[in-house]
């Protein structure tokens, strides 16, 4: 991107399939999430609170990134995705998108996610502290 328009963060509650699909795909993560699977991604979008945007205030208003995440709003929030379309990363839009979502949360708020492996330089620069202990059961299908 030859400029740095201005970036539009919102809550967007009912984002379009299609974008979400697109900013997973041009952010890398498509290749672990069920990109081909429009009844998954619904439930996706549909399931977390909250779904946090940031677009290009340009015509169009392109989607340029997304948190997907599930919170309490009281004690804790999990970050399910943090996905930046390539074009726009290095702008300091991950940072934007986690400023934002801490703003909206408050101070009270935990936060939490699990990190690709080539992401977490990105989220020990912002400040986030590395958890040494995290359980996982995998999913079967």
């Amino acid at each position: 991107m030859a400029q740095n328009p201005l970036v539009l963060y919102a809550r967007e509650a009912a984002l379009d399939i299609a974008e979400f699909r697109r900013v997973l795909v041009e952010s890398g993560l498509g290749e672990t999430r069920p990109v081909d699977d429009d009844a998954r991604l619904q439930a996706m979008l549909s399931g977390a609170n909250p779904v946090l945007t940031a677009r290009l205030d340009v015509e169009g208003k392109p989607l340029i990134g997304v948190v997907r995440a599930v919170t309490d709003f009281s004690w804790v929030c999990y970050i399910s995705e943090l996905a930046v379309s390539r074009s726009a990363q290095g702008l300091g839009i991950g940072k934007g998108l986690m400023d934002e979502a801490r703003r909206q949360l408050g101070p009270s708020v935990a936060i939490s996610l699990i990190s690709m492996p080539d992401a977490v330089g990105f989220y020990e620069r912002i400040g986030m502290k590395r958890m040494p202990d995290a359980f996982w059961f995998g999913r079967r299908g």
